[in-house]
């Protein structure tokens, strides 16, 4: 007896009544979906090591991975203790004048600038955003106790981070065939197609993020050293980790920049500061530009690689919906929804999906009434 098979509309409400759930579920628990994320992030880059050790080793995996674990602790922990001296060297050897610091900010805020036929009176509103801060300040500073349960939260949470990541690499292929197993074999292939072009997607990013972020830090800190830039090992750490924001990381640092010039000079250079602070802001208007057009692409790779715009947007747009977690990763989150957007939009049209990978392309899906003829066809 052949089993009842559901309506098209009962299918629709049910996938409808489903959607509005999970919604519900993700406003309702968003708290633990920053953390999951991060779990999730920390597996997908510890798993290839511990797939690595694994292969070369007759370790129960259960070991790799805790020794992957210690690893990396080990790594992160060296790091300040390496950078730390370092820049005490930077900040001793360099003479710092407070006071003509002081003074020279002072002279800045007492002049009164028109532009476009607008007075700007810099001390005013430096006055406002003093007492702004101040009142947000005060309540934060008796609130001793809601800081303590802060900091206890955060360990929770770091914990459960630790244990999610680690259930993900000891089981996360189990997991994967587990969820393969309930997909409908017609539906298989175009998985599989979009779940090697996503995984490509993220590969290249953190891969490529990684040594970006390297060899920004390197250009950073030898072209910082050229011009005397003050803290140019420091400066050039910062334009490396700032380099996961895409488009902003880059505001950040010239901003920091253009005022250590400003106020400190070069360290060698016998050029007035403001001169020096133009040549700085014309460098690193010249470095975004070769960073956005050869740097990205092909350390990163085009999939990642999009348009200015869209990655502001889309940074503004993680960090309304999840916090400072949504603010790195919202370039391979968009990259990703472009890919499952044009697999929607060729599958609604009937046209065929070509994967940007370059992957053999998929033919237009076959239109409802010519499965209907073929159903009637094989029944007859």
């Amino acid at each position: 007896m052949e089993r009842l098979r559901w309506p098209y509309a009962t299918k629709l409400t049910i996938s409808l009544l489903l959607l509005a759930f999970f919604i519900y579920l993700l406003s309702r628990f968003r708290e633990i979906f920053p953390p999951i994320v991060i779990a999730v992030i920390i597996a997908y880059i510890l798993n290839p090591i511990v797939n690595f050790f694994h292969r070369r080793s007759h370790l129960p995996r259960v070991v790799i991975i805790l020794f992957t674990y210690i690893l990396v602790v080990a790594i992160i922990i060296s790091i300040p203790i390496l950078i730390v001296p370092i820049l005490a060297d930077d900040i001793s050897t360099i003479q710092i004048d407070t006071q003509q610091i002081i003074q020279s900010i002072e002279a800045a805020l007492a002049h009164e600038y028109r532009v476009a036929g607008v007075t700007i009176n810099p001390s005013a509103y430096l006055n406002e955003v003093i007492g702004a801060l101040q009142g947000l300040i005060q309540p934060i500073v008796g609130q001793t106790v809601s800081l303590a349960m802060s900091i206890i939260t955060s360990i929770i949470w770091i914990i459960f981070i630790i244990l999610v990541s680690f259930y993900l690499i000891k089981d996360g292929s189990k997991l994967g065939e587990w969820f393969i197993t309930h997909i409908p074999p017609s539906f298989i292939p175009d998985f599989k197609l979009i779940h090697d072009e996503i995984n490509q997607i993220w590969n290249a990013f953190f891969r490529g993020q990684l040594l970006l972020s390297v060899v920004v830090s390197l250009i950073f800190i030898v072209a910082g050293t050229i011009l005397g830039l003050p803290f140019a090992f420091a400066m050039g750490i910062l334009a490396g980790i700032l380099e996961f924001l895409p488009s902003i990381g880059h505001g950040i640092w010239l901003a920091i920049a253009a005022l250590l010039s400003y106020f400190l000079g070069s360290t060698w250079i016998p050029i007035p500061n403001w001169a020096f602070m133009l040549i700085v802001i014309g460098l690193h208007l010249f470095f975004e530009q070769f960073d956005l057009n050869y740097l990205i692409p092909r350390i990163i790779g085009r999939r990642v690689h999009l348009p200015p715009l869209v990655v502001i947007l889309g940074i503004v747009s993680g960090a309304l919906l999840a916090g400072v977690i949504g603010i790195p990763l919202a370039a391979p989150t968009i990259a990703s929804a472009r890919v499952i957007g044009r697999y929607i939009f060729a599958n609604l049209f009937d046209l065929e999906w070509t994967p940007i990978s370059g992957t053999q392309p998929l033919p237009p899906p076959k239109p409802y009434w010519w499965r209907r003829t073929q159903k009637r066809e094989n029944i007859s």
